[in-house]
């Protein structure tokens, strides 16, 4: 995509980020109570029917094709040559968030990666046991004290909050790596990352097909999946934040299994 169709893309998302953030606004229940909060759950699933339409025509062909003729090693280093690229982006929001530590870490790597592991397509820190980054300026508000929103299925993201969303949107234009004076190719980071996806879901295309094509309810999986795992990571060490996050989110709010921190959802 051409440096100018990227600028007038992230600028046309000005006015959305605006209305997200106010949907995203502080809140004390910032982790959604371990319910499931989804007041447009008609536009979602429609966007969830276009993005499965997308993924079967497109995508998961494309992506069984890539693993299938590029070796698995080449594959593993693309990934880390984007995750590497993300690093400076990532650095920002560890930043601020206040966490000077993680920041300097991160920026470690990426400098580790970026020289010895000859521009991240090797991953020496690892070696060196500099931590993994793994944050995003979604978390970053999350520490800001807002909330987590409404649930949103993005067209051709996927499953995400409103806070998340603003996230996504926000990290397009916090990465100091968009910004340097010289860059071999313009949009580096989006084409690295697309790379990245297509290399993601054919290494974990059985699992991917099984919630997308083998589930009754793809949508209400995913939105399951989903939330879970994003509000587990976020609560950290915060035990109250996720003792509710496995309550049957279909459940009477009256009912036991609405009010078992521990209840299983699977559970017959």
């Amino acid at each position: 995509m051409p440096k100018l169709s990227i600028s007038i893309f992230r600028f046309s998302l000005v006015p959305l980020l605006a209305v997200l953030t106010a949907c995203a606004g502080p809140a004390p229940d910032s982790n959604g109570g371990g319910r499931v909060h989804d007041p447009y759950e008609n536009t979602n699933r429609a966007i969830h029917n276009f993005n499965r339409g997308v993924d079967k025509a497109f995508f998961r062909p494309a992506a069984k094709g890539y693993v299938t003729v590029v070796p698995r090693p080449m594959v593993n280093s693309f990934n880390m040559f984007a995750e590497n690229l993300s690093l400076p982006g990532q650095a920002v929001d560890y930043l601020l968030q206040g966490k000077p530590k993680e920041m300097g870490t991160t920026l470690a790597r990426f400098l580790v990666n970026s020289t010895v592991g000859f521009a991240g397509l090797a991953d020496p820190a690892s070696d060196f046991e500099i931590p993994r980054a793994d944050t995003d300026f979604g978390e970053t508000l999350h520490a800001w004290g807002f909330a987590e929103g409404p649930y949103l299925e993005l067209p051709l993201y996927g499953p995400s909050t409103t806070r998340d969303a603003v996230g996504v949107f926000v990290n397009l234009f916090t990465n100091p790596v968009d910004f340097a004076p010289t860059r071999p190719i313009n949009n580096l980071g989006l084409y690295a990352e697309i790379v990245r996806r297509l290399g993601d879901r054919g290494l974990y295309s059985d699992t991917v097909d099984s919630i997308l094509y083998g589930s009754s309810d793809s949508y209400a999986q995913l939105r399951l999946i989903y939330l879970q795992n994003r509000r587990f990571e976020l609560a950290g060490d915060d035990e109250d934040a996720y003792l509710g996050l496995y309550t049957d989110p279909y459940a009477d709010p009256g009912s036991a299994a609405a009010t078992d921190p521990y209840e299983d959802p699977y559970a017959e």
